[in-house]
This record gives C-alpha cells, structure tokens and sequence, in this order.
C-alpha cells in the first residue's frame, strides 16, 4: 500500500480487522486535529479509519409539471403530505406513478439510496453501537410501514422488485414518476435526454413532527493511512492539507461533488443552479450512509431486499417477522 491510501467505505471494515490501515482517531489526537469540522467518518470498533474527502448527495428530484398538472402548489415535507400527494398524482394522471424505488436484488443498493434515506432523513439509524439494530426499531418499523404503504396503495412505479437504478432514471427522465431519490451524478443524463424536462430537488420527506436534523445519503471518495506507513504524522498532515477548508473545496468543484470539510465554501458559480440547490439542502442536514464500512455491505443489502419484498406481497405476516429475518441474516457477518 501507499503511506496515504484512497479507501471505498465497503474496504473499511476488512482492512481495519485485518490491521492494514490505520487507527485515525489515534492519530487525530495525537496532533491535536479537529474533527468536529469533518462531514462525517467511517469508524470500526468506535475508532476512524477513512475520512470521507467529498461526498456524492442523494436529494430527492420532484417532477414539478407532474405536481402542477395535479393540482399540487408546493412539494410535500413529510409522509403524510408525500402519499397524499402521490394519491392525487396517480388518481389525475394516467400512466404516472407517485415514486420509484428499484428494489432488484441484482443490483441492491436501492436499499441504501432509496429505502434507507427515508429513515436516516427521520434520524433514525439501523444500528447501534455499530451492530444491527433491526428488532424493536420504532423508526425501522415506521419506514417499513410508509413504504409498504406507498406498495399497497399502487402509488409506486411497477416492477419495483426487478427495477435497478437505471431503469428508475428513465421512469422519472420520460415523466412517468413524480418523485426519486437518486444521486446528482444523473443531472447530466436526464439534461441530455429530456432537457426541457421541470424539475427540482427538494430535502426527503421526513415523519409527520419531526423536528430534528435531516440526514442525507451520501456516496464518497475516503482517504486513509497504511497500517506500514512509516511516517504517520506526516501523512496526518498531509490528509489534514487535503481537508483544510480551502483545499477540500477545491477537491469538492473538481470532483462536481459536495466537501468533506463542513467549513469548506466550494464556489461552485459555473455549476448548473439546481447542484447549487442541492448543495443548500445538503448544508442543513447531515451526511449519512451507515453500510459504508460494514462487512460485506452489498450482502447485507440484498439480504435486506429480499426480506423487504415478502413483506407487502403478504408472504410475511408481519413487519417484526420481517426485520427478525433480516436481524437473523446480518448478525453472523458481525461476528
């Protein structure tokens, strides 16, 4: 390995076991760093191991002529207003669905990008103390119910259970969906094929009450430090350079991207106005994604998914039945 390392959040877990990077938190004070200024960080056993450099948000994106055609003036804030407002869209419109998910299992990171945001968005979380938190989780249960809500009442897109993101695109590029949660990166598609196409990006809903902060998913690009490195403190240093405000904002424009450094100010001027708007809700809430750094996170996902899909289709009898199931197929990866 290189002394300073670019790190995927899924590598985090099995490098930090196996002792091939190294113990950040460690390092951090020993140089008496900050890091309260940091986004977020990606922990094993209580302790850092990567530090997110920027951050690829997932905002949801609103069809605003499909909310106009129904009679909608302003884009829902909570899950009440959102499936009132997906049952007004799916009753005035014919061949429009209310929201997308792509539940493939192929491909399961809708689990993450699409079904997880609604409960981080809430603050809540699927873990505790680092392990799965599943069973008893009034907020699990709460978004798994709002989901299975939006199922029941035919307010999703069909085939949901075979969609994968690119499909979810589509749907939502050629105005067959009012509402997706999905990364910025697909700015570029959706300009390209529908350019006259309405739309804004608007914070996900949160449950009726809510007051706290929001969380937003977010993919990134990590750094960290070989276990072998042979000069720790200068390379804490140099990841330090690298996240200073004015360094990482830089970092951040180059990489049409959101900092890591909640005190970098990126001018991001020559970017189109709706990354600005995204930028501004992705400043008021905080950066998540609680399977970055968790052992085998793609399975966890899928296993997750397929739980998921038993549930509405009436195979599972219950919403504690399912996350039981799911409880029971992540704990041995914790192990």
């Amino acid at each position: 390995m290189a002394d300073v390392v670019g790190l995927d959040g899924s590598w985090v877990y099995d490098f930090a076991k196996q002792g091939s990077i190294s113990n950040l938190t460690d390092l951090m004070k020993t140089d008496g760093y900050d890091d309260t200024q940091l986004s977020s960080q990606i922990k094993y056993e209580g302790n850092t191991y990567m530090i997110p450099v920027v951050n690829f948000a997932y905002p949801m994106y609103c069809n605003m002529d499909i909310l106009k055609a129904a009679g909608i003036d302003k884009a829902p804030t909570t899950w009440d207003e959102f499936t009132a407002d997906c049952k007004t869209i799916v009753a005035s419109q014919s061949g429009v669905a209310g929201y997308a998910i792509p539940l493939s299992t192929e491909s399961p990171s809708g689990i993450q990008n699409n079904f997880m945001s609604w409960l981080w968005a809430s603050g809540g979380s699927m873990l505790k103390d680092g392990k799965p938190n599943l069973t008893g989780n009034q907020d699990m249960i709460d978004t798994v119910n709002f989901v299975k809500g939006l199922y029941d009442n035919g307010l999703m897109s069909e085939g949901s259970y075979s969609m994968k993101e690119a499909d979810m695109v589509e749907e939502f590029t050629n105005g067959r969906v009012a509402f997706m949660i999905d990364s910025l990166a697909h700015m570029t598609t959706i300009k390209k094929e529908a350019p006259d196409l309405n739309y804004e990006f608007i914070p996900v809903p949160t449950k009726t009450g809510f007051s706290g902060k929001s969380g937003m998913d977010v993919a990134n690009w990590g750094i960290g430090i070989a276990s072998n490195c042979q000069h720790q403190a200068e390379a804490m240093k140099f990841i330090e350079y690298m996240m200073s405000p004015e360094v990482n904002a830089n970092l951040a424009v180059l990489a049409n991207a959101f900092p890591g450094n909640s005190k970098a100010n990126p001018d991001y001027s020559a970017a189109d106005a709706k990354f600005t708007d995204a930028y501004k809700i992705y400043q008021n809430d905080t950066a998540i994604n609680e399977f970055t750094g968790l052992p085998t996170s793609e399975d966890l996902m899928r296993s997750y998914d397929e739980q998921l899909q038993l549930y509405p289709d009436g195979d599972t009898k219950t919403v504690d039945d399912m996350l039981k199931a799911v409880q029971d197929a992540w704990t041995p990866a914790f192990a």
